[in-house]
């Protein structure tokens, strides 16, 4: 069966190439920056702006995308400051964000257990046109500023000191990153889940560092594996019933663990076909530590 010949699987497949060519795109600076899972501490965060939105009756989309927005801000600022370490700042955000979320939710007039989890999980199959025109919009603004900025950015992820020293307005840049994590967050959440969207940020990007070396030969194949996990997985999910959103991360974590693998067997049979004398020897530990048996 041919799912794409239905409106709404149209609709699905767009708004999950977006999030997949946009999400490694940012993802890669979070991983050189070691902050893979901010992602996930917005996402928690962002739900706290789903139940202000419910509890208003307000849109989620735009409550969610301002307190995450100013959660990803106070915990860039918390860093930079150093007066807490980034893992505890992280916690923070997961406990609080996810807590103050399921909170209000609770008490919103829709207490839909279905409500939720399409926030939590996302739910491709229910994108309007109007959360299209969105995710497109703004994944295409996302997309220019990270490939715009990249020498910029991949200075500071690299060296902040040196970046200082060489002129860059470092503070800007980190906050830049914090509130696109924010609003890359936000775009996934009517697709991959606001729990899923952080795999779609690190997966792809170290499924490329298995075979690359270069920054934008990494970025480009992991914006390579995003897409292709994200057609794969609207594709799969309507052959077999089952949530987009975790049918495309599932086949991500897949393409990661056949790379390694194959990366691996690639890196052994290398070993063995070279000479016996230029293969590496490990190093023996001195006599007088060498334990007696």
């Amino acid at each position: 069966m041919n799912v794409f010949q239905y409106e709404f699987a149209i609709r699905a497949l767009i708004a999950a190439l977006v999030i997949g060519l946009t999400a490694p795109a940012l993802g890669i600076y979070l991983v050189q920056r070691r902050m893979s899972l901010i992602g996930d501490g917005v996402g928690h965060v962002a739900l706290t702006g789903v139940g202000v939105g419910l509890l208003l009756n307000q849109s989620p989309i735009l409550t969610a995308m301002l307190v995450a927005a100013a959660g990803a801000v106070a915990i860039e600022l918390i860093r930079e400051r150093g007066r807490t370490s980034g893992d505890l700042a992280l916690a923070i955000l997961f406990y609080g964000g996810i807590a103050g979320g399921v909170m209000l939710v609770g008490l919103s007039s829709n207490r839909s257990n279905a409500a939720l989890m399409s926030y939590l999980f996302g739910s491709l199959n229910t994108t309007s046109p109007t959360d299209l025109v969105v995710i497109v919009g703004l994944g295409a603004v996302l997309l220019a500023a990270m490939l715009v900025l990249r020498p910029a950015l991949f200075a500071v992820c690299q060296d902040e000191e040196y970046a200082k020293v060489s002129g860059l307005p470092v503070r800007a840049l980190n906050l830049l990153l914090a509130v696109t994590t924010a609003v890359t967050v936000t775009i996934a959440m009517r697709t991959v889940g606001l729990l899923l969207i952080s795999a779609m940020m690190v997966v792809p990007v170290a499924t490329a560092q298995q075979v690359t070396r270069g920054f934008r030969s990494t970025m480009a194949l992991a914006m390579g594996v995003g897409l292709l996990a994200a057609v794969a997985g609207v594709w799969l999910a309507g052959q077999v019933n089952t949530a987009p959103g975790a049918t495309i991360v599932v086949l991500a974590i897949a393409a990661f663990l056949a790379v390694a693998l194959g990366a691996a067997l690639r890196r052994t049979l290398h070993r063995r076909s070279l000479p016996a004398t230029t293969r590496p020897t490990a190093e023996l530990e001195p006599p007088d530590v060498v334990l007696e048996r």
